[in-house]
């Protein structure tokens, strides 16, 4: 059986959609799992993954940011110790790319990745890259002052970032995850055991680029004005600690130039949706939601 967690997630639950569509024996995992329908995996209650995890053969690992480091260490370590005890043959996990390496959520995924190369079941690592969605989410930001005064501003300077849809990550997991199942059935050795993916956004966006997505979509010209990040701190007051430090640092990576990628095994899963379309369309559809 495969059990995917994190199912009440948008990354997580498209997998698991996409695998049960397949017609394959799969279960459904997250932290408010009523325990039938959605088996309960707690990753802030150890004690509850041991049994999710029970007549698991391969477990698509979904990692678990959206906390401090200690946390999410802390909660991936007890998957992996959990997954290792109930006897999971393989185990997926959703990792950062390598163009990442350099963001402040890098350390929670690659040392994640050291804990997986030590456990006793084989490990499939999908490196995915920065969302598409998270560049229109950028985009609708500045969508209201972009309408009334024709001007984007953004903290990414003159550097730009790969993007990929979240669709397309799915569909990798559901593939690799379907033929690693296919391969425990037959008895096989499993072609993606060991294997580490690049999935990174086989094109990049900046600034000028969202300025033109939301030309297009209001109608009107738009014109992209780099700001610098002392702008940008206070505007994050609001948030949680750790997630304006991530936030800060995506920024400072874009400024610097690192954060596009030069080599993804993406097309050899798939044909990449266009970045520069999936984007248009979440703002597209991000504004009819706020004026409706």
């Amino acid at each position: 059986m495969i059990l995917v967690t994190g199912v009440s997630g948008a990354l997580g639950g498209s997998i698991f959609d996409g695998l049960r569509a397949g017609g394959l024996e799969v279960a459904a995992a997250s932290s408010s799992g009523d325990g039938v329908a959605v088996r309960n995996a707690d990753f802030d209650q150890p004690e509850t993954l041991r049994a999710a995890f029970a007549g698991v053969d391969v477990l698509v690992f979904v990692s678990a940011g959206y906390a401090e480091d200690d946390v999410v260490l802390a909660r991936h370590g007890a998957v992996v110790r959990a997954a290792a005890a109930a006897g999971v043959k393989h185990v997926m996990y959703t990792s950062l790319a390598a163009s990442g390496d350099l963001l402040t959520i890098a350390l929670a995924h690659r040392w994640t990745e050291a804990r997986l190369a030590e456990a006793p079941f084989d490990v499939t690592i999908l490196r995915n890259g920065l969302y598409a969605e998270l560049s229109a989410g950028l985009a609708l930001a500045g969508a209201a002052s972009a309408a009334g005064n024709g001007v984007f501003t953004a903290p990414f300077g003159d550097g730009r970032l790969s993007v990929v849809a979240r669709a397309d990550l799915a569909a990798v997991a559901v593939r690799v995850a379907a033929e690693t199942w296919a391969d425990l059935a037959a008895g096989v050795p499993r072609r993606h055991a060991g294997r580490t993916y690049e999935l990174e956004g086989v094109s990049a966006v900046g600034g000028h680029d969202l300025a033109e997505v939301l030309a297009e979509t209001l109608g009107r010209p738009v014109e992209y004005r780099a700001v610098p990040l002392s702008e940008v701190r206070p505007m994050l007051a609001g948030l949680e600690a750790y997630r304006a430090g991530h936030t800060v640092s995506m920024f400072s990576n874009i400024n610097a130039g690192v954060l596009e990628a030069r080599h993804s095994d993406l097309p050899a899963f798939l044909e990449p949706r266009p970045a520069r379309d999936v984007i248009a369309a979440t703002v597209k559809s991000g504004l009819e939601d706020l004026q409706n």
